[in-house]
């Protein structure tokens, strides 16, 4: 893959899904006036985050018997109302129904990585995934830094406005900018459908994907509470201000841009661990929010690098494992991110009003613990099957 072709299906996953998280920043502007309580506002995002699960189990496994760029294509379209719904909406039940369009196509993040996947020679697979995934994260991330700027000048709805206008030039440039994704036979949908349920049988999947979901769902507990408290006493930041925590976060997430090569230079199980121990870290400073914002930005850096380190080996060993299920694969995988960045969004803000942030720091440090624990649990277990093959496979005396 040449350089375009790597940079424009990053920003491809940026934008879309930029669409999902926009709101965090702006949360309590857009509850005061769609008439939503303030413990209530975490489903903003939570309700983009469930929109995306569907996609992942109907939508994704789509690239295993269409023409991806093509797809790509249909769904950024399909990606642009979204935002432009929620933008425009007059009530909060049309703002949700917007923020669950964006976030059921979405998924065009996926079949955008299971592209490059494809696209890829074994020994590039990892770079050119990170340098996609690292799309990703400057999306979630470097959305909030625009939605809280946008917000200060046109107020809430200006950022999506922005976000539908981009996904519609985006759509247009892949059709005409990346290669063509041929295929040679078109599989039934159904058992396309079949073996995405089935990836969920198999140990490897499932250690990846229970890491991810504690993982998002710590990622979720900080970004989607961060706007409460920092609103409040004694900081009581604007918009702006709030969102460019973001470029603290983006600093961190780019930084591991090079996780891929790390996975393909066989490191991906020992560099998870790693990455799992700082992101446990990264709470103890970001729970020291109460006092100075300065621990707060370095927790942000340490998080977010740690998050993108786990995703990258995480879909790296996936689609290593099963190649010719790449699309599939990876939509099966991110159900557990789906799942994990919903429940974060939806709990931080009830722990928030509960406990204030030492409750949503407490769940978020948690979370990270548990995703830790399960690779310890899953890393020992693989090593254990590994060592067994290896014996089973060499000869006999």
């Amino acid at each position: 893959m040449g350089r375009g072709t790597r940079l424009l299906p990053a920003v491809v996953c940026g934008v879309a899904v930029a669409g999902v998280y926009a709101g965090q920043p702006v949360l309590g502007p857009m509850g005061d006036d769609l008439g939503v309580p303030r413990d209530s506002v975490g489903w903003f995002v939570a309700v983009g985050q469930l929109g995306y699960l569907i996609g992942l189990v109907l939508l994704v496994p789509l690239g295993d018997r269409l023409d991806r760029r093509r797809l790509i294509a249909g769904h950024l379209g399909l990606v642009a109302a979204g935002p432009a719904v929620t933008a425009a909406a007059p009530s909060a039940g049309v703002a949700f129904g917007g923020l669950a369009v964006a976030g059921l196509f979405a998924v065009v993040v996926q079949t955008t990585v299971a592209y490059t996947a494809s696209l890829s020679p074994p020994a590039e697979r990892g770079r050119n995934i990170g340098v996609v995934t690292s799309g990703v994260v400057a999306g979630i991330l470097g959305a909030r830094v625009v939605t809280g700027a946008l917000s200060d000048l046109w107020g809430w709805r200006g950022g999506y406005f922005a976000l539908a206008a981009l996904a519609s030039i985006l759509c247009v440039l892949c059709l005409v900018a990346l290669p063509p994704d041929v295929r040679t036979g078109a599989e039934p949908y159904a058992r396309i459908l079949r073996s995405f349920f089935g990836l969920f049988t198999r140990l490897l999947f499932l250690g990846r994907g229970l890491i991810a979901f504690f993982l998002f769902a710590s990622f979720s507990t900080l970004w989607s509470g961060l706007a409460l408290p920092l609103a409040g006493e004694p900081w009581h930041l604007s918009e702006t201000q709030i969102g460019l925590f973001g470029i603290a976060g983006l600093a961190g997430a780019l930084g591991a841009a090079r996780a891929g090569r790390w996975g393909d230079a066989g490191h991906a199980g020992r560099v998870t661990g790693i990455a799992l121990v700082l992101l446990v870290g990264s709470w103890l400073a970001i729970g020291g929010l109460g006092w100075s914002l300065v621990p707060l930005a370095a927790g942000v850096v340490v998080l977010d690098f740690a998050v993108q380190v786990v995703h990258v080996g995480n879909q790296h060993a996936l689609t290593t494992a099963f190649p010719e299920r790449t699309s599939t694969t990876i939509g099966a995988y991110m159900v557990f991110y789906s799942l994990g960045s919903a429940a974060g969004a939806a709990a931080t803000t009830r722990s928030f009003a509960a406990a204030g942030w030492p409750g949503s720091t407490v769940l978020g440090a948690a979370l990270a613990f548990c995703a830790l624990a399960v690779w310890f649990t899953t890393a020992r277990r693989a090593t254990r099957v590994s060592a067994g093959a290896k014996s089973q496979l060499s000869p006999r005396r």
